[in-house]
């Protein structure tokens, strides 16, 4: 078990060390750009997208009109799930509601212009990655995962431990697998909170050119890729070290437990962060849980009859030998 855990994770480091990056779209030099080009280069620039760009789209459907402005008359209607790529971009100073059209097209009969606001609150970008985040960003789904995980995990806690379960913080095995990957998950949705607070016009870049290279990215953006490697990583290697502290449904009530402390902790810090809470929450957090790890889980003994790892000296459970 454990050569398959460390075979694991070379396979995971050598992902994420040869991991692409989209470096967006390539333009000449600079000389020889003509204005439109020069147009293109300054929308991509505040807007991070420009033709050819592909967008899913959202909504049960999307009207486009058949031209930009007061010049449509005919209306035709794309569904959710179609895609879309976007064929040109025009500005109406004259349109009070929102002056940037947008002409994207499914295909060569289904084309037509919509309202750059309107288009971006009914797509998203045509990437696993930026769809990801749409499901992860969503304020009612935080709203309803907080209320719901955090009812479920407070009931499942209160029944393991009146069966005297194995429950990370509280009745834990001596690994600390698991409470890094606890940690780690906190300090993500801290980070991630942090840079939709601090850093949203990056954080907008990056929704619209993911990358999993936390190399290729500013330092921020870096270190949050990187902690979701982390998370990953560590995971595997929590499974698998619970796998061999416990067995058979110790095990398995262990790992469910720890699933529901990680989804409390990534509802409360990204949503406490916020509001500034967070960041002191997560230090007493990390207080909180070493603390715990070293006081209560850690073995820092061992018998010397039957070689158990004991957390304080006395009577070995394993053995009934007294150690003094």
């Amino acid at each position: 078990m454990r050569q398959i855990r460390n075979i694991i994770l070379v396979i995971m480091g050598v992902c994420l060390l040869a991991s692409c990056y989209n470096h967006g779209p390539k333009t000449p030099d600079a000389w020889d750009l003509t204005e439109k080009q020069l147009d293109s280069i300054s929308f991509f620039t505040t807007h991070h997208y420009t033709q050819n760009y592909n967008f899913v789209v959202n909504t049960e459907s999307l009207p486009l009109s058949d031209a930009p402005g007061e010049l449509a008359f005919d209306t035709l209607y794309v569904s959710s799930g179609q895609r879309l790529v976007v064929a040109d971009i025009q500005t109406i100073p004259t349109d009070s509601i929102d002056s940037v059209w947008v002409k994207v097209a499914h295909d060569q009969l289904v084309q037509g212009w919509i309202r750059e606001s309107e288009m971006l609150e009914a797509v998203s970008p045509d990437d696993p990655i930026s769809q990801f985040i749409d499901f992860f960003s969503d304020t009612h789904l935080l709203i309803f995962l907080a209320f719901l995980v955090v009812v479920c995990v407070a009931y499942g806690l209160y029944r393991l431990n009146r069966r005297n379960a194995y429950i990370v913080h509280f009745n834990d095995i001596d690994s600390f697998y698991p409470v890094l990957l606890c940690l780690l998950v906190a300090s993500s949705a801290t980070i991630y909170a942090s840079i939709q607070m601090f850093g949203a016009e990056t954080w907008r870049h990056f929704y619209y050119h993911p990358s999993l290279n936390p190399f290729a990215l500013p330092w921020h953006l870096g270190l949050f890729v990187a902690s979701v490697w982390a998370i990953i990583i560590v995971g595997v290697a929590a499974v698998d070290d619970t796998l061999r502290h416990l067995q058979g449904g110790d095990a398995i009530l262990y790992l469910c437990g720890l699933a529901g402390v990680c989804a409390v902790d990534y509802v409360v810090f990204s949503v406490s962060t916020l509001y500034y809470i967070g960041y002191l929450l997560l230090v007493a957090y990390v207080a909180f849980a070493v603390y715990r790890y070293v006081h209560y889980a850690h073995s820092r003994y061992t018998c010397g009859q039957c070689g158990a790892r004991l957390s304080a000296k006395g009577r070995c459970p394993h053995c009934g030998t007294v150690n003094t």
